[in-house]
């Protein structure tokens, strides 16, 4: 199965996972670690593990599925209605945050899922769903370096 676009298949499914958390979060006005760990390890896993199929589907279907399954609440929290600029699309912000988590994990020798809840329970969370900053389309390396120095 590994390579059969133009990366490998695993960095697609961090990439729908991460994207996936992204509508949930803009659907439920809650931050994206709030939903993160809301959906917990477990169900974290899941969507990873299952992307594949779950990327066939439509994302308002399973996103509705993840929300009523791990009980996630509205929030306020709208940093979309908070942007006074170009809102980057879910699937943009998800392609930050699945570098960012792949870079993790490489750097620290840890599993994806691990990483990925380091990362969204990081500071840099908060900077990147800033979308009035300049974060979440800085350089990968750059959002690596930040994470790995903690500011």
């Amino acid at each position: 199965m590994g390579n059969v676009g133009r990366e490998p298949a695993k960095d697609n499914d961090l990439f729908f996972t991460c994207s996936l958390i992204d509508y949930m979060a803009r659907k439920t006005k809650n931050t994206r670690t709030e939903v993160v760990n809301a959906l917990g390890e477990k169900n974290l896993a899941k969507i990873y593990d299952l992307a594949d199929i779950y990327h066939s589907d439509n994302i308002e279907r399973v996103s509705d599925d993840f929300i009523r399954k791990a009980e996630i609440k509205m929030g306020n929290f709208d940093n979309v209605s908070a942007c006074k600029y170009a809102i980057p699309s879910y699937w943009d912000i998800g392609k930050v945050y699945k570098r960012l988590i792949k870079a993790v994990a490489e750097c620290e020798k840890i599993g994806i899922i691990e990483a990925l809840l380091k990362v969204y329970n990081s500071f840099i969370s908060s900077k990147i769903d800033d979308y009035n900053s300049s974060m979440y389309y800085e350089n990968p390396s750059y959002l690596l370096e930040c994470y790995l120095e903690n500011k």
